[in-house]
């Protein structure tokens, strides 16, 4: 007979180990999600979509829809603009309820910007206990996440930021946060101390755009990849040196806005009126280059981000339709014929991709490279949305221009 007393110890034990990869799997802690690529993990598809969803909470946070909130564990992180200045909020995740705050001056935004996007762009990013945030006008700052207490802020470029202000998102990795800030003429990259707030590393060879970085290993190096003003820049992490650099300059009234797509040794990048193209780098001896595969001059993004799943690239046109490009051959394999705003956030959620339009519809279709395949449309925001929606388990949280909400599928 087997002996059943040590039975709920151990699922006691296993529950325990367990919860922590549980709650791990639904946080989005950074831009575009845990990998930084737009993948979410822990999200439970509903076998039939419902018309709507039911709203269990929804506050006001402040202006700044285009900055998508951090979920980590039971908490989001917020970047927004209420007045006069720009704030820092914890909430609890289950109710909305604010935990703590942190504000900070900052001037108004102004000109073509001003009336739909007054508040940051940038998205907070979480690790090791703390939050990073960039603002609107290039301010860094670093706050323990228990508890919101300040731990440094930098303002290195006082005044200087590209036409339609500061618009990338921080990036935690070795101990560093590393940003892009500046105008396009005066700034750079610069790898913060995540603890002290000390700068590690700069480099100065062009300013920023409005893309952000990421991380990729190649040829054995890890390098910060991203899209500059005027380039696409391969920096090593360690210590800032440029490994390799690529002439990117923007068409016309384009933007250098996408984050740079990973895939082993290549990766992918997309601009408005450039098309989307494939890059390989290879190492030359001592030096790195990056070699062009493929260029598809007909799909190119403005506000969005393509997703890479199982060799095909998806995302909204500059011209507003759902695309879908071979990876490998960088042939269009579909475009929808239905245009619409080309502000886009688009997530992979497994058997199921998920694009969130300006004018508020989520719209869910399959990872088909066949023809788009719709499965539902459902209204979301009343009004306009920019920012990724955060999915986890069975919650939906969504932006709107001035508040969070959290929706929920029943």
């Amino acid at each position: 007979m087997k002996d059943r007393s040590l039975a709920p110890a151990i699922l006691v034990c296993v529950v325990f180990l367990l919860a922590p990869s549980l709650s791990a799997a639904q946080d989005w802690p950074q831009w575009r999600g845990p990998g930084r690529d737009g993948k979410v993990t822990g999200f439970v598809v509903p076998a039939t979509w419902p018309a709507q969803f039911t709203q269990r909470w929804k506050v006001t946070v402040g202006t700044g829809a285009d900055s998508t909130p951090a979920l980590v564990g039971d908490r989001l992180y917020v970047l927004a603009r209420q007045g006069e200045a720009e704030v820092i909020l914890a909430l609890d995740a289950a109710s909305g309820k604010e935990l703590w705050r942190d504000a900070y001056p900052v001037p108004a935004v102004t000109g073509p910007a001003a009336r739909d996007h007054s508040g940051p762009r940038g998205s907070p990013a979480v690790a090791n206990g703390r939050v990073v945030t960039i603002g609107v006008t290039g301010i860094v700052s670093c706050l323990d996440a228990a508890t919101g207490k300040l731990q440094w802020r930098k303002d290195d470029h006082p005044g200087a930021y590209p036409t339609f202000y500061t618009g990338t998102s921080p990036l935690l990795a070795d101990g560093m946060a590393i940003v892009q800030i500046g105008a396009p003429a005066s700034g750079g990259i610069v790898a913060y101390d995540l603890r002290s707030g000390e700068p590690r590393w700069k480099w100065t060879g062009d300013g920023p755009g409005y893309a952000s970085p990421i991380v990729a290993t190649f040829a054995g190096t890890r390098q910060i990849v991203t899209l500059t003003d005027k380039k696409i820049v391969g920096v090593a992490l360690s210590d800032g040196r440029l490994l390799w650099e690529v002439s990117y300059p923007v068409q016309g009234m384009g933007y250098n806005a996408a984050t740079a797509i990973i895939d082993g040794q290549k990766f992918y990048v997309s601009g408005q009126r450039r098309g989307t193209k494939a890059f390989q780098v290879e190492k030359q001896g001592d030096t790195f280059a990056a070699k062009e595969l493929w260029s598809n001059a007909q799909l190119g993004v403005q506000f969005n981000t393509p997703v890479l799943k199982n060799g095909y690239l998806y995302g909204l046109s500059d011209n507003g339709m759902y695309f879908c490009i071979n990876a490998v051959t960088g042939e269009t394999a579909w475009t929808d014929t239905e245009r619409r705003r080309n502000f886009c956030a688009i997530v992979d959620a497994g058997p199921v991709l998920i694009g969130l339009t300006q004018d508020g519809t989520m719209t869910v279709f399959e990872p088909n490279e066949k023809a788009f395949t719709k499965v539902a449309a459902i209204k979301v925001v009343e009004t306009q949305s920019y920012a990724h929606p955060i999915l986890a388990g069975k919650r939906i949280f969504v932006r709107d221009p001035d508040s969070l909400m959290l929706l929920v599928i029943e």
